[in-house]
């Protein structure tokens, strides 16, 4: 059996981080098996559904580097499909047409309401003559469920699953105005489409007990159904906003590499061992159904933080400097040039040991390419205050004749000034640091001089040891 899995989100929103696990889960079971990773668009729900939806979904998948096999499938287009298959069920007596009004059944959910009843449609017009039916009423087309035994479902993730088919109400197929429901349009989909493998979240758990009745009143094989506990907050409560249940593209906006993203989505509700750091390539050859937890995870910013940060150190030195470059220049209001990309990308070794994000990344990096005389604030601007500017004024006059611009000699001529004055390093490498980053925290400050050179860096010392 060659393995056909899909991602079947709806167009309402942005692609959200529980969507994206779902997608990686059926991508990876997928590429595991050599098979095939279909993607529908579920967008039956007209008045919801937008096209910048869709570009949103097609986005995030890109932006995770969840490739799809063939064109997107639009479940609305294949409305017709999903109809015929309705009048097949009423041709071979598994579905019926319903002409309750909306004031009947609302009445009928009052009346089970106060009783104490689970509110479900009572089949008044189960087995009732059509030519009962009262003129002007458009019907609906129900599903004829079976109403007696029980129906059981092997779950991947849940076990074996059962509900007793009374529970089960007799659900509509086609809206009054022969439009097919989410529910009949799924079933119909799967089957045409070849799904061998439902992975989805478990709060579809009881639309499945449904959609098993039309399956088998159509005479088709089930696929096999593996059903994801949800993603919880770090509270354990349920995933809000506040918690990171935010669309994909936030992430990427926060500064997160979609390798990072895909191994922390991976962790939260499925394990191989005692592995954290699990490349794309492990997962794809390690992943099974029986890795999944029964429990929900939860969603833990700090840990994502800290992949991120493991990702970025492996992360190419050119790549990064890549993505990191339209953050610098939202923030600078110009356009840096090759020369100061260049710059960025030697200097992207000392920088991403210690960001955890592209964001911060962006702020680490901005002073190389800032603009001269670049901002020296708060702490930064008490070192290069007074006795501070005098220093590092003296400390040029040291370093102008020097030649030998490396890290190393930088060094060792820095060390020279110090000691000659009976200064610790510190008490000159600090204020050179402020004058060279316009912060307390940078880069080693010698490898700093060296990557701006010493024309930069001599220019930079000279805007805080003269008066502006």
């Amino acid at each position: 059996m060659s393995v056909v899995t899909r991602f079947a989100p709806s167009p309402t929103g942005f692609l959200h981080i529980g969507g994206a696990r779902t997608a990686l889960f059926n991508w990876l079971f997928a590429r595991h098996h050599g098979g095939t990773f279909l993607l529908r668009i579920e967008d039956t729900d007209r008045a919801r559904s937008t096209d910048a939806a869709v570009e949103a979904i097609l986005d995030g998948l890109k932006w995770l580097e969840l490739d799809w096999d063939g064109e997107a499938v639009s479940q609305f287009e294949r409305r017709d499909r999903h109809a015929e298959v309705a009048h097949r069920m009423l041709e071979s007596g598994h579905a019926y047409r319903c002409y309750a009004s909306q004031e009947e059944l609302e009445a009928m959910r009052a009346a089970q309401k106060a009783a104490g009843q689970p509110m479900r449609y009572d089949g008044r017009w189960r087995d009732r003559d059509p030519s009962e039916a009262p003129a002007g009423v458009a019907p609906v087309v129900r599903l004829k469920a079976p109403q007696e035994g029980e129906t059981v479902v092997q779950d991947h993730v849940q076990g074996e699953v059962r509900v007793q088919n009374a529970q089960l109400d007799d659900m509509v197929l086609l809206r009054a105005d022969g439009t097919p429901t989410y529910m009949l349009s799924v079933v119909v989909d799967d089957h045409d489409m070849n799904v061998t493998h439902v992975i989805r979240g478990d709060d579809h758990l009881t639309n499945t007990f449904r959609q098993v009745q039309i399956y088998r009143a159509m005479g088709w094989d089930l696929p096999e159904f593996a059903h994801i506990p949800l993603i919880h907050g770090a509270d354990g409560a349920k995933l809000s906003k506040r918690h990171g249940a935010l669309g994909v593209d936030a992430y990427r906006d926060m500064g997160y590499l979609p390798e990072a993203v895909r191994n922390y989505l991976l962790r939260l509700g499925w394990g191989h061992g005692d592995d954290e750091i699990i490349s794309t390539e492990q997962a794809i050859e390690w992943f099974d159904l029986g890795g999944i937890g029964r429990s929900p995870s939860r969603f833990d910013f700090a840990k994502l933080d800290n992949l991120n940060a493991h990702y970025m150190r492996l992360a190419d030195d050119g790549r990064l400097t890549g993505l990191i470059t339209p953050i610098i220049e939202t923030r600078l209001g110009r356009t840096i040039g090759p020369s100061g990309r260049d710059l960025l990308t030697r200097a992207m070794p000392g920088l991403k040991q210690r960001a955890k994000t592209l964001v911060e990344l962006a702020e680490s990096a901005q002073f190389y390419v800032a603009a001269r005389p670049i901002e020296v604030t708060g702490k930064a601007a008490d070192l290069v205050a007074g006795d501070g500017a005098a220093l590092l004024a003296d400390l040029a006059d040291e370093l102008r004749p020097f030649d030998a611009w490396n890290s190393t000699d930088i060094e060792t001529k820095v060390r020279e000034f110090a000691e000659n004055r009976g200064l610790k390093l510190g008490k000159v490498a600090q204020p050179l640091r402020a004058a060279l980053s316009g912060s307390t925290i940078s880069p080693p400050i010698f490898e700093v001089a060296e990557l701006l050179g010493k024309t930069e860096t001599l220019a930079r010392i000279a805007d805080v040891a003269q008066p502006r």
